[in-house]
């Protein structure tokens, strides 16, 4: 009996050694894996490396970023020493800039405002054709106007209207003017609307298939393009004047209106520019120009990334409505990146008491520049 206890014993006692050694053989095995892993060298996550427009904002003072964000009406005096001191994004030109000038002398003229620039500017004009043009009305640029769409549709069909857009893009860039103010994505079909001879005057499928060809030319020829006016004309009365009040659905923007422009979005359109029509169905208390509702629409539903710009912020339908208000400091609170000003001055010291004063934060001036900048890369106007 004894000898069968003390034989389990041993068994027991080899055993157990057994166990041991091999828990230390494991744990030497696993020291080991820890000595190993410490002399791996931990991988560190790369950040994305920052895109052009980024690296160019991060040089840029605020009164640089404020000056990108303004395209204003193209002063008739010291045009360049103004464009040079509030770093302005960009100058429209007018009638008045080219009337009775040649070629040479308005190249000249564009040159000495970019010669006088840090950042390189958009230089834009409404040459629409039709009823709008302020290019080819001079007869050393072009022997006539340029004709609307409407007729050129009617006398060649879709090829006319790219033939034309072609052409017209290629003076602008041989004067080097790099940003149309056009196609009109607006819809009108009777002769009595306000922006019925601007605009194509067909269906929204029609229109739609008009701004897709022209902006798609534009692009090609590296000029910028800006639709307008978002959200739609329609058979409004004219804003330059006067408030204007548009009540109709919202369906009927869904089915119609919006067309146009979200062909002209998928085709990679510059700019669009938002009107200052207060449309009922969208925001009922402000002008389109300077509701957060409706830009909301155009980033969030239409899924626009470009540059959102004013209509011209002198304009009555307005001013109007804002009275002792700065149009400019409620358009980019609404959301816009672009301001489309003639009072550029005051409202450039509008736009920086603002963020001096914390209604605005720089943040997001930062983030209306980039789109600036990055248009202006995607031109080829920043190099």
């Amino acid at each position: 009996m004894s000898m069968t206890v003390f034989v389990t014993c041993k068994a027991k006692n080899d055993a157990n050694l057994q166990n041991e050694a091999k828990m230390n053989g494991e744990a030497k095995v696993n020291d080991k894996a820890k000595v190993n892993d410490k002399t791996k060298p931990i991988e560190e996550k790369k950040l994305p490396e920052k895109t052009k427009e980024e690296k160019l904002l991060e040089k840029m003072s605020l009164d640089e970023k404020i000056g990108q964000i303004f395209i204003a009406r193209c002063p008739d005096k010291d045009a360049a020493a103004l464009a040079k001191k509030y770093n302005l994004g960009g100058y429209i030109l007018f009638g008045r800039d080219f009337k009775g000038k040649t070629k040479d002398a308005v190249v000249k003229n564009i040159q000495s405002y970019q010669n006088a620039s840090a950042i390189p500017m958009f230089i834009a004009v409404d040459e629409e054709g039709g009823t709008v043009n302020r290019v080819s009305t001079n007869k050393n640029f072009r022997k006539y106007p340029f004709a609307s769409p409407q007729y050129l549709y009617k006398h060649g069909g879709m090829e006319r209207i790219k033939s034309d857009a072609k052409e017209k893009s290629e003076l602008l860039k041989s004067i080097d003017i790099n940003l149309n103010f056009a196609p009109v994505a607006d819809i009108s079909t009777n002769k009595n609307d306000f922006i019925y001879r601007r605009s194509f005057a067909k269906s929204p499928q029609e229109t739609a298939e008009y701004v897709k060809s022209v902006v798609n030319v534009m692009n090609e020829a590296r000029v910028g393009s800006v639709l307008k006016h978002f959200p739609g004309y329609g058979n409004n009365k004219d804003t330059h004047t006067d408030l204007v009040h548009d009540k109709r659905p919202m369906e009927k923007f869904k089915s119609e209106d919006f067309l146009p422009f979200k062909a002209g979005i998928d085709a990679k359109a510059t700019m669009i520019l938002v009107s200052h029509n207060i449309v009922e169905a969208m925001d009922k208390d402000a002008p389109a120009s300077i509701s957060p509702a409706v830009h909301k629409i155009l980033r969030d539903e239409l899924h626009f990334e470009g540059v959102i710009i004013t209509d011209d912020l002198a304009m009555q339908g307005v001013k109007k409505f804002v009275g002792e208000k700065n149009s400019a400091v409620l358009a980019l609170k609404a959301g816009a990146d672009m301001l489309c000003s003639t009072d550029f001055i005051n409202d450039i010291a509008a736009v920086k008491a603002a963020v001096a004063n914390g209604e605005i934060e720089e943040a997001e001036i930062d983030e209306h520049v980039l789109r600036v900048l990055r248009a202006k890369i995607n031109l080829g106007i920043i190099k």
